[in-house]
């Protein structure tokens, strides 16, 4: 681990590197997303404007430092050997993804922003993204311990609207398990516990030593491999109430990919698990003006 002074003078050099243009951008509640592409534009996404040209332009000598000072925070080495930097940026907690040639033409970077407010569903009515019926329909499933698994495509506000469910359970006695690649999901129920994958700690590994933590509902931040088959199993042993995000194109599609994603680790789909522990498919979907919108709700009542 870094010591005090030098992980101080490495964020120094970091935020010195972003510039204010960057730094402005971290600042502001209202950004979600900021994208550097290999021809130097940067662009940002907001809550407000949807996705947008910032008429900023980075040099490459500008952004390959950016991207390695991000690495070497973590003590970890950008080059051309060492291209992907996939990191938490320090004191934001924003979600950071650099690539360096030779995998990018020029370098490039995405940084995602975690939540500063949740929405409620409430929210998603005044916005129009969610009908009145449809949120008084999850509230429903929610309290009678449902397993939701809220899809969509990349960037189509499955996290957000995940936080915006879980917000259903500020109230809620059940012990809740929280496991995520990155801390994205917010919840503020009392009895929460909240976990996060390492180098060498899993999902599949979280998943499965989870049961011995006597949880009352397991929540997942993404599913993305073999650990589909681990989140099947313990939502179909005493634990409802669960909920999880999954990149899927349809409501459809979510079911195939959790069985693509199944047979990461098994041969043989077990299709009665599926049938068994999934309980709603939430179909997230973005317009053509970049706003999130819930496409569908699907119960699964046949398999």
């Amino acid at each position: 681990m870094l010591g005090n002074k030098t992980a101080e003078r490495h964020l120094d050099m970091l935020t010195t590197s972003f510039g204010k243009d960057i730094v402005a951008l971290l600042q502001d509640n209202n950004i979600i997303e900021i994208m550097l592409n290999p021809d130097g534009k940067l662009w940002a996404e907001s809550y407000t404007k949807g996705k947008y040209f910032t008429d900023i332009i980075f040099s490459d000598k500008q952004a390959i430092n950016i991207i390695k000072l991000a690495a070497a925070y973590h003590q970890e080495i950008a080059d051309y050997e060492h291209p992907e930097v996939a990191c938490e940026l320090p004191e934001t907690g924003a979600r950071f993804q650099g690539w360096l040639p030779p995998v990018a033409s020029a370098p490039t970077f995405t940084i995602r922003k975690r939540a500063t407010r949740i929405f409620t569903l409430d929210d998603y009515v005044k916005s129009e993204c969610l009908t009145a019926e449809q949120a008084d329909q999850l509230r429903t499933e929610v309290k009678n311990r449902k397993n939701i698994l809220v899809s969509g495509g990349t960037s189509s506000g499955k996290t957000t609207f995940a936080n915006a469910i879980l917000n259903e359970l500020k109230d809620c006695k059940d012990r809740i398990v929280v496991l995520e690649d990155l801390p994205e999901l917010q919840i503020s129920a009392a009895d929460c516990v909240k976990l996060t994958t390492t180098s060498t700690v899993s999902m599949r590994t979280l998943v499965k030593g989870v049961l011995r933590m006597r949880p009352d509902r397991i929540i997942i931040g993404e599913v993305r491999d073999g650990a589909a088959l681990e989140l099947l199993k313990a939502w179909n042993t005493g634990h409802p109430g669960g909920i999880c995000t999954i990149h899927a194109n349809s409501p459809e599609a979510t079911i195939s990919r959790l069985e693509d994603l199944v047979h990461e680790v098994v041969s043989v789909v077990p299709t009665r698990l599926i049938q068994e522990a999934i309980d709603i498919i939430v179909f997230m979907q973005r317009d053509h003006n970049g706003k999130h919108k819930i496409n569908s709700i699907t119960e699964l009542t046949a398999y």
